[in-house]
């Protein structure tokens, strides 16, 4: 009999992944595994609670613990940041999602001073402006990511990057159109608890952990031109990176 939280997740992850379990069904619920592994209710919740936190499951409350059925985004930041891809006016987010469908919601666009952090990456002087998108997206209708990019005001000020709609390509492919076309790009990932706030805008269960990554993007003269700090669902992502040597 199993006699820890991971041991009995360990269970139900393989009969998840072996298809006995499918995608949508209910997991057995606290009580049916306090009565087959013999443990406490709170060792049989933690369990449950591992394989929401992995993304594996969701909680539907006053029913139950249900196998989730939104399947993992498979990010490959090399592919997605191709310049065949964004200059040929495909959108950066198609190489992640294929055909399936995303919204951008909660769009803001504006202009503000540069964050402290940001005015140093983008080398700016003191008291520049930015222009600022904030957005999140959605991914078959559930949040999956919230960004924030801050592009030098002077640069893209009456650009399609200061409007909602940047066009065809996106903001590299303005940018570009400006003669600051992007060639490389920087990105730092780490992985931490959200705040509440961030946990209620991804609409996060209880414990899952989410990815930051603040991604730089570099002209060929080597300056940087954009700022964005990407938040995600770590539930939902598979992160691939193909390196050659």
């Amino acid at each position: 009999m199993a006699e820890t939280a991971r041991e009995i997740a360990d269970e139900l992850r393989d009969r998840i992944r072996s298809g006995e379990l499918r995608p949508g069904a209910r997991l057995p619920g606290e009580p049916a595994l306090v009565r087959e592994h013999g443990v406490a209710k709170e060792t049989a919740r933690r369990a449950l609670t591992l394989l929401v936190t992995e993304g594996l499951a969701v909680r539907r409350k006053g029913s139950g613990t249900y196998v989730r059925e939104f399947q993992p985004i498979r990010r490959v930041a090399n592919e997605r940041l191709s310049q065949e891809r964004w200059g040929g006016g495909r959108s950066i987010w198609s190489a992640d999602i294929g055909q399936r469908s995303m919204t951008v919601t909660e769009l803001r666009v504006y202009e503000a001073p540069a964050p402290d952090d940001v005015a140093r990456i983008l080398d700016l002087e003191d008291g520049a402006r930015v222009v600022v998108r904030d957005r999140l997206f959605a991914v078959e209708g559930e949040p999956v990511q919230a960004a924030v990019s801050y592009l030098p005001a002077d640069l893209v000020r009456g650009s399609a990057i200061a409007q909602e709609d940047t066009g065809p390509g996106g903001t590299y492919a303005r940018l570009a159109e400006l003669g600051a076309k992007p060639v490389r790009f920087v990105e730092e990932l780490r992985a931490r608890m959200p705040s509440q706030d961030e946990s209620e805008r991804l609409h996060l269960a209880e414990g899952t952990p989410v990815v930051e990554i603040y991604r730089t993007a570099i002209t060929e003269d080597g300056k940087p031109v954009e700022v964005n700090r990407m938040l995600l669902d770590a539930g939902v992502y598979v992160m691939e990176y193909r390196i050659t040597s």
